[in-house]
């Protein structure tokens, strides 16, 4: 009864606390934000716009459009939290949008966090979330809420492998038994792609974008395999010479050979995470496959790369984007099943 009547004055919260977004479950209700993990903050100082509202969408328009005295600044790189306050700012701000009540009580927390994060770095996102408004806190390595929220059956005695490509890293897992067989975590994700295209229409265009620019391009001709119908667009940029603005027309093509550097980084690492694995798990990959996560599966062509490279069958997971959030709301929904697999550090009710 009491549990009841505390669930319904404050909602347990799930989190998967990316680089590029973040997106909070609210205990029997599923996915009610998903937003960017943006804060804006008056230049020169450490306060957010808006009495701390311009954080999220607003904060992301902002994004290489401010004038001198606003800067957009992503509190976390590569996975992992860069800038204490803010993100703590930017949890909060998340954590009171999604919860319209509390009754002076602290909601419950599962935060997936990537699996290569150092104890510090874990440290640093359980005194974030305690400083944000939570109470009891619980990280789930995002590979293991990746396979949980594809529907992989982890639990059987049967290989389930998993690869989640999020804004910052890249997770692959093999699971059995409800718990992570092998793993590995790079941080290389979709901003390294961004990057990856700054860099090549720099270095072959002389021609400078912005990664939000980088990135439209990405989504909207992008491939990592060869497409039977090819893409252009057109691209307005600084030119590096004449430092006057112009515009360039790019291929699909030629936005493949900027990704194969962080494509090819990302199959090695799930080449090594099966070189790891044991011959009986690897076996039955050759059925169950690999099932894609994550923005970064996205990218057109992706599964095919992946299965001509891997002699493996690749699968997206329904909906790539919310796969590990819906993987952390289910082990809110279950947190008695899944609560002894996950991390709690020293945090008190």
């Amino acid at each position: 009864m009491f549990d009841s009547l505390r669930q319904w004055i404050c909602p347990d919260l799930a989190i998967d606390l990316g680089t590029a977004n973040t997106v909070v479950s609210v205990q029997g209700q599923g996915i009610v934000l998903n937003e960017p993990s943006v804060v804006a903050l008056q230049k020169g100082t450490r306060r957010v716009l808006g009495r701390g509202s311009a954080v999220g969408k607003l904060a992301k328009q902002m994004l290489g459009r401010t004038p001198d005295s606003i800067t957009a600044v992503r509190p976390l790189k590569d996975g992992v939290i860069t800038d204490f306050a803010l993100c703590e700012a930017m949890l909060r701000y998340f954590i009171q949008k999604a919860r319209r009540r509390s009754g002076g009580l602290r909601p419950r927390v599962v935060i997936a966090v990537p699996g290569g994060i150092t104890p510090v770095e874990k440290r640093a996102v359980f005194n974030s979330a305690e400083r944000a408004g939570a109470g009891r806190i619980y990280l789930v390595e995002e590979a293991k809420a990746a396979g949980i929220g594809a529907g992989l059956p982890i639990s059987e005695p049967l290989a389930s492998m998993v690869c989640d490509i999020g804004g910052g890293t890249t997770e692959v897992a093999i699971l059995s038994l409800a718990d992570i067989v092998v793993s590995r975590s790079i941080r290389i994700g979709g901003d390294e792609m961004d990057e990856a295209i700054v860099e090549y229409l720099k270095r072959h265009f002389s021609l400078r974008i912005g990664e939000q620019t980088a990135e439209q391009i990405k989504i909207g001709i992008g491939s990592a395999y060869a497409m039977d119908q090819e893409l252009t667009t057109e691209v307005n940029g600084l030119d590096t010479i004449s430092g006057v603005p112009r515009k360039a027309i790019i291929t699909s093509e030629e936005v493949r050979e900027a990704l194969r550097g962080p494509l090819e980084s990302v199959l090695n690492c799930i080449k090594r995470t099966i070189e790891q694995c044991q011959p009986e798990l690897v076996a039955d990959l050759a059925d169950t496959g690999i099932v894609l996560a994550g923005g970064g599966a996205l990218l057109r062509g992706l599964d095919r790369l992946m299965n001509e490279q891997l002699g493996v069958p690749v699968r997206l997971s329904d909906d790539p984007l919310t796969t590990v959030a819906r993987g952390t709301s289910i082990c809110l929904e279950h947190l008695s099943r899944w609560r002894d697999s996950l991390d709690t550090g020293d945090t008190g009710e």
